[in-house]
């Protein structure tokens, strides 16, 4: 059992994406500033990269229909390419194919991305988005597609690999990692803040907290005694009551085992990761019958660290109450949460539809287990904020691994500094009615 010092000025649990860049940010900020005796000090149940961060995708895009995630992931993409091996970062781009009933939609995306600067190409027209793949992968013949948004930017990351990177410069900067540390409670001054956080290694005093633990929030945000249910305003200014402040929803992924190189584009390069909608009938690529007549999607991109084609597709909402969904054990390990063989099918027969090459590969379908779960807030977006006076969380609803860059947010307004990228991302918008607008995407992230 690791030996926790008795004291640090700040405490952050987890030790994913959001836990090291918020704690390398601080420890390089406080730096600059000539403050040496800040201790910080990161905890992790188990360890660096073991929860949502480390079987993540790894895909790293600015495709949101909402400007306030755009020019939030225009900020970490710019993260990402300030280290790109360090972070272990493939900068090939990222493609968002669609049907007619969301081109309007991509299209404003990407006259919004002009707006911000970030580079992309946007292509109309049947005819025309067909010629536009073919011409980067020459079997392509995904039917229905409008509208192809190229970003020339983004990309993806392996995701152990950037988070052993993050968590070095971390050290490097004077940060401490405990693994293994597990929180069991929090403790409370008579003004409601946290003086401590009580874990299986012992006590630790604080100043301030930073909560970064993705599909554990629900746990922790009980320790804050932070309302269950809440009330939110809609854009007809009416108020919804009681609903609940987080849902959970499992995550369906898994890799094709392919040579990566196998989907290398005409020209021999690495290819953008792709991501397609499509309201197309699906058909099973093994035996013909109807898979879903309703809009679908699924992204994929060739990656040698799953070894293959790896990827996913719409998550599955998990019927039950926050308080009684199993977070553990996460990812791979749970016998409850991991995609099924009807996903398998879907998604193989996905990347039939898209490509030949794919063609008759479905026994190519890894069977190890793949997947975890995911913790949501009530609109399926980032609560960044401040609670209890010290505690500031992050909750990323699922969008974590990409957002690199909220760490420097963070780590500024930890300093004091408000940061305007996260205003739209406090808790406070549901009362408001501050609401981000919705996609026609079957992903409730984009």
């Amino acid at each position: 059992m690791p030996t926790l010092p008795s004291h640090a000025r700040y405490v952050v649990i987890g030790a994913g994406i959001h836990g090291l860049s918020t704690s390398m940010h601080l420890a390089h900020k406080l730096a600059a500033r000539g403050v040496a005796d800040a201790r910080i000090v990161v905890i992790d149940k188990i360890g660096v990269g073991a929860g949502a961060s480390g079987i993540a995708c790894g895909v790293v895009r600015n495709n949101y229909y909402q400007p306030a995630m755009r020019e939030l992931m225009a900020h970490s993409v710019s993260v990402w390419e300030s280290d790109p091996e360090s972070y272990s970062y493939h900068p090939v781009g990222y493609m968002q194919i669609s049907p007619e009933g969301m081109r309007e939609q991509v299209g404003r995306i990407y006259e919004q991305q002009k707006a911000i600067g970030y580079d992309s190409v946007f292509v109309e027209g049947e005819a025309e988005s067909m010629s536009y793949m073919r011409g980067l992968l020459h079997d392509w013949q995904a039917s229905g597609i409008t509208s192809v948004l190229h970003e020339k930017r983004g990309g993806y990351a392996n995701n152990i690999a950037s988070l052993r990177g993050l968590a070095a410069k971390a050290r490097a900067a004077g940060v401490e990692i405990y693994e293994g540390v597990t929180v069991t409670g929090l403790r409370r001054g008579s003004g409601g803040h946290v003086t401590a956080v009580e874990t299986s290694a012992g006590t630790l005093a604080c100043d301030e907290v930073v909560v970064a633990v993705g599909p554990w929030i629900n746990s922790i945000w009980n320790m804050l005694e932070l309302p269950k249910a809440v009330t939110i305003k809609g854009r007809d200014g009416k108020l919804n009551e009681g609903i609940p402040m987080w849902h959970y929803m499992a995550l369906q992924e898994g890799t094709l085992g392919v040579d990566p190189n196998f989907q290398k584009t005409n020209d021999g390069a690495m290819p953008p990761v792709i991501h397609v909608d499509t309201d197309a009938p699906l058909y099973s690529d093994r035996d013909g019958k109807l898979i879903t007549d309703q809009l679908w999607g699924l992204y994929y991109k060739p990656d040698f660290h799953f070894g293959g084609v790896q990827g996913g597709a719409m998550p599955a909402a998990v019927d039950r109450p926050a308080d009684e969904v199993r977070v553990d054990p996460y990812g791979p390990e749970s016998p409850e949460f991991v995609v099924t063989d009807n996903f398998a099918d879907m998604w193989t027969s996905a990347l039939a539809f898209c490509q030949k090459r794919f063609e008759g590969r479905h026994g190519a379908y890894k069977k190890e287990p793949s997947g975890g779960i995911g913790c949501f807030t009530p609109d399926s977006f980032p609560v960044i904020d401040r609670f209890c006076q010290n505690v500031y969380v992050i909750a990323d609803s699922n969008h974590g691994y990409k957002m690199i860059g909220v760490g420097e947010l963070v780590a500024d307004e930890l300093l004091g500094t408000k940061r305007a990228l996260l205003e739209p991302f406090r808790f406070s918008r549901y009362a408001e009615g501050r609401l981000h607008p919705v996609s026609n995407s079957p992903f409730p992230w984009s």
